[in-house]
C-alpha cells in the first residue's frame, strides 16, 4: 500500500539518505531512499537521467545530484551520505567517474548472484582503472554485493505486516524493515521492484538451488533498490549502537523509539541546518 507524504522530502524518521544509480545504454537511473531504526526505509525521490555513459552532461547532471539537498520533515536539509552505482555496464566509465567525483560519496559496487557468501557486501577492493586509455593500477576500489542477500531482503520486508491506513496516526510504529511507498510512485516502477522471483533449478548434476529470475525485462526500481541497501550497509547502519541512532535523531529533533524527543526542539533543528545533517562524520 502506498503512503501520502511530499514528493523529494524524507519524512520524520528517515535519519539519511543512500541512493542507488542504475546504468543502462540511454540513461542512468537513480532512486533516493531515506532510512531510519531497524532499517525502515522511504522511497523519497526517482530520477532519470538520460544520455547514457558515453554523454558527458549525463555523468555531470549524476555529479550535481551529489551536491542536491532533499528537505527533511523536520525542514533540516538532507544530502545523499552514499551512493552505490553498477559497475557492469560501461565499467571503464563508471570507474573514470568515481575517481573523479572521489570515494566518500560513492561506491562502486559489482553485484554477484548466489546466497553462500559470508557477508552481503565485501570491500573494497582496488581494481585498475582505464582513464583515456592509460591503465591506472589501483585506480577505483570496488565493493561487491550479494544481490539475491538484498533482494529476498526486500521482498520479506514488503510481505511484512503493516498497519492499515486507518491505523496510520502521527505516531504509529512500523515493524523493523518496513519498506514505505509514496503515493506518487507509478505502476511501471512498482512493477519493476517487483520483477523478480525466486525459483529452485537444478543444474547439470542434478543439485538443487535457489536463483532469481525475472518476470519482465525492466528491473530497475529493484537494482537501484539493491544498490541503496548496500550503501547503508557499506555506511555501517546495521551495526550502528543505539547511541549512534539517537545522535542522528537528536539532529532531527525526531522522538526516539520511547516516545521522548531526542533534542532541544527547534535549536537542534537550527544547528542541524548548519551542519548539513546527512553527512554526519561517522558516515565517512
Amino acid at each position: 500500500q502506498k503512503e501520502d507524504w511530499p514528493a523529494g522530502t524524507a519524512p520524520a524518521h528517515g535519519l539519511f539518505l543512500t541512493a542507488g544509480a542504475d546504468v543502462q545504454k540511454d540513461r542512468i537511473e537513480v532512486d533516493v531512499w531515506a532510512w531510519g531504526r531497524g532499517l525502515e526505509s522511504w522511497l523519497v525521490d526517482h530520477i532519470v537521467i538520460e544520455g547514457g555513459p558515453g554523454d558527458p552532461a549525463c555523468w555531470q547532471k549524476l555529479t550535481d545530484l551529489l551536491g542536491r539537498t532533499w528537505q527533511h520533515a523536520s525542514g533540516t536539509p538532507m544530502s545523499i551520505a552514499r551512493l552505490a552505482i553498477d559497475t557492469g555496464y560501461e565499467t571503464a566509465a563508471v570507474y573514470a567517474w568515481a575517481r573523479q567525483v572521489g570515494f566518500a560519496q560513492v561506491a562502486p559496487v559489482k553485484g554477484l548472484e548466489g546466497f553462500n557468501r559470508a557477508s552481503p557486501v565485501t570491500g573494497p577492493t582496488y581494481v585498475d582503472a582505464t582513464i583515456g586509455g592509460k591503465r591506472l593500477r589501483r585506480g577505483a576500489r570496488l565493493w561487491t554485493v550479494a544481490t539475491s542477500t538484498f533482494k529476498a531482503e526486500t521482498y520479506r520486508f514488503l510481505r511484512q505486516d503493516r498497519p492499515t491506513p486507518e491505523e496510520i496516526t502521527p505516531g504509529a510504529s512500523f515493524p523493523p524493515g518496513t519498506v514505505h511507498l509514496p503515493g506518487w510512485t507509478d505502476s511501471e516502477w512498482l512493477k519493476q521492484l517487483t520483477a523478480e522471483q525466486l525459483v529452485t533449478v537444478k543444474n547439470k548434476r542434478g543439485f538443487a538451488k535457489l536463483e532469481w529470475q525475472k518476470l519482465r525485462e525492466r528491473n530497475e526500481a529493484l537494482d537501484c533498490r539493491v544498490y541503496a541497501r548496500a550503501a547503508a550497509w557499506i555506511l555501517g547502519a546495521d551495526r550502528w549502537s543505539d547511541a549512534r541512532w539517537e545522535e542522528l535523531a537528536a539532529q532531527f529533533a525526531v522522538a526516539d523509539g520511547r516516545g521522548a524527543a531526542s533534542a532541544g526542539g527547534t535549536q537542534s533543528v537550527r544547528q542541524a541546518q548548519v551542519r548539513r545533517v546527512a553527512r554526519s562524520t561517522y558516515m565517512g
